[in-house]
């Protein structure tokens, strides 16, 4: 969790970058389509099953939309609207909005304690996102925490499904969806294909969504999703750091006020899970 939230907070500097040479849809159509195609060829060289079944592709389809889709759009749109630190915080809400829906259909109990944690962790997110205006690029920033949110709970059902095959897929099938939203809002692509951009790119589509996502998605079949999701507090702290390192670009007040109140958010949820909050029986998926 720490090497895929460091690359997570990394992307929202690799967004701020690209966002330089490509319009904001057409950006996040590029990331979405570049990792499928490299995890389906790497499945295809393999030889790895594809998901079958129509439960499994609507399942693929769901992800498509949401952790693809929607996500990838309105995170791209939140990075281009705000300081890419508030970005980063904002865009990672999924702590504090997936522990009712885990406990509702999968059993894993919220305690008192979690819900503390929870509660310190929103007021976290409320000292960000009302300084900064709380505009558009504030609540596109948490639609996109709400879409991997749902992303995650779906992924958990992704029993049986090789998970590289079902990752490819989600993000080639996700990433046409988003061509064609882009080519009707921004027209033709306009990209500027410069060596930077070649390298964030690189960087943002197989780093960290291939790898990144791959690897979250085998995380989320065996670890409880509290907990798991708990980590990704972690994600706004790498991306406030290396917006300070990469682009000098300091933290206000408020976000820094934000930034520790949700690190103690994850500290309180953290220390509040034991094994006994969740059922003992796992789904396990190929990985």
């Amino acid at each position: 969790m720490l090497w895929i939230t460091a690359a997570w907070g990394a992307c929202f500097v690799a967004i701020r970058w690209g966002l330089r040479d490509a319009p904001v849809l057409w950006f996040a159509t590029l990331r979405s389509l570049v990792a499928g195609a490299a995890l389906v060829a790497l499945a295809t060289a393999q030889r790895r099953p594809l998901p079958t079944g129509v439960r499994a592709w609507r399942l693929i389809g769901l992800l498509a939309l949401t952790n693809a889709g929607i996500a990838f759009a309105a995170m791209f749109a939140g990075v281009a609207g705000l300081a890419t630190g508030t970005a980063a915080v904002l865009a990672n809400a999924q702590p504090l909005l997936i522990l009712l829906p885990a406990w509702w259909l999968y059993g894993e109990r919220l305690t008192v304690r979690t819900a503390v944690g929870l509660t310190v962790g929103f007021a976290g997110l409320l000292v960000v996102a009302v300084p900064a205006g709380g505009g558009t690029g504030a609540w596109l920033s948490i639609l996109a925490a709400a879409a991997i949110t749902a992303g995650t709970l779906l992924a958990r059902r992704l029993t049986g499904a090789d998970l590289v095959q079902t990752a490819g897929w989600h993000f080639v099938i996700g990433g046409a969806g988003l061509a064609v939203v882009a080519g009707a809002v921004e027209g033709l692509p306009r990209i500027d294909w410069t060596p930077r951009f070649l390298l964030v790119l690189g960087f943002l589509a197989l780093v960290g969504t291939a790898l990144a996502y791959w690897a979250w998605f085998v995380e989320t079949l065996r670890s409880p999703l509290g907990r798991l999701a708990a980590w990704t507090f972690l994600t706004p702290v790498f991306g406030v750091a290396f917006a300070f390192l990469a682009t000098a670009e300091r933290p206000g007040g408020w976000t820094a006020a934000g930034l520790v109140l949700v690190l103690g958010s994850l500290w309180v949820v953290l220390r509040g899970s034991d094994p006994s909050s969740h059922p003992t029986e796992r789904p396990a998926g190929r990985d």
